[in-house]
């Protein structure tokens, strides 16, 4: 980055490994983004990261981990604080500042951020630590709302970009990226305690969860999955827009990550959701497929228009 102290072009730095070295199906802070919005954009999924570590990593216990969240936002605000008037320091409330912080609050400040969906994401990570059971679609949709929505309506801020009918689409997309990737990590979620699937659907359905104990994909427990991924994929399908929404290398970036969620919640359903036998991931073998699909891209109206 440029006209920035050494310090924190190393803190943007510190972000762009962290966030490769922790990239799976979607892209974050990819070689498609602007140069101008990569270290944005990784200093955003840095204090993500950071946050969602806190809630799930090691062996603390609950209290420890609320505290560590909390500590977390408190501390964010204070180097926004320190930072007032553009002026860098390493140091907020006479504490020493971790990198994600440093480079999270220039990005705030240099991006005219809301500093709230930094919050929001805190409070979706918090309540990781406590909640392990969702009753209902709606419940996993705020959850979404605040731990994956967040993310979109930063980029799309990063980029230049604000706008409530863009802000609709992305989050569309995002909560839809994050549900397949409850699809794809039940077995993962189970283990840890966790079930993202509401018991409602479990109910309709007769879906047991002793099965999940037992890593048995049953003929409920697929009608299940396939009940949730359907509406998975309407929500895809109501995002979609976002990448004929914006331009340049966004749009390209956009693309990618729509096709990419696409692609696992396809093979979550070729496989009848058996994650007990294999997990789906993208690899280097999907990228000649993703990479026609995203040139070939057609928007919904012209799709419409065609067939006409």
């Amino acid at each position: 980055m440029v006209d920035v102290p050494p310090e924190l072009a190393e803190a943007y730095r510190a972000c762009e490994r962290l966030a490769r070295a922790h990239y799976e199906n979607f892209p974050v802070a990819s070689l498609l983004l602007p140069p101008k919005m990569r270290p944005h954009v990784a200093a955003v999924s840095a204090f993500a990261r950071t946050a969602d570590d806190f809630a799930d990593e090691g062996n603390r216990p609950a209290d420890e981990r609320e505290a560590l969240l909390d500590d977390w936002g408190s501390q964010l605000e204070a180097v926004l604080a320190s930072q007032k008037g553009g002026q860098f320091s390493e140091a907020a409330g006479g504490k020493s500042v971790t990198v994600p912080l440093l480079a999270a609050a220039n990005t705030i400040r240099a991006c005219n951020l809301p500093v709230q969906l930094f919050h929001d994401l805190i409070s979706a990570f918090r309540q990781d630590v406590r909640v392990k059971r969702y009753p209902t679609w709606s419940d996993a949709l705020d959850y979404c709302r605040r731990s994956a929505n967040p993310v979109g309506r930063l980029v799309l801020r990063i980029g230049g970009y604000d706008d409530p009918q863009l802000d609709r689409e992305s989050d569309a997309v995002c909560t839809a990226l994050q549900l397949t990737n409850f699809w794809q990590d039940l077995e993962r979620d189970w283990t840890n305690g966790r079930l993202y699937v509401p018991a409602e659907d479990l109910a309709a359905t007769g879906a047991r969860e002793q099965d999940l104990d037992a890593r048995r994909m049953t003929p409920e427990w697929r009608a299940t999955l396939a009940r949730v991924a359907a509406r998975t994929r309407a929500l895809f399908e109501e995002g979609r827009t976002i990448a004929d929404h914006v331009h340049g290398r966004l749009k390209w970036e956009l693309r990618l990550t729509w096709l990419g969620g696409v692609r696992i919640l396809d093979s979550l359903e070729r496989r009848g959701f058996d994650v007990f036998d294999r997990r789906p991931v993208l690899s280097m073998a999907d990228a000649p497929a993703l990479a026609w699909q995203a040139i070939a891209w057609h928007s919904p109206k012209m799709v419409a228009g065609a067939s006409q």
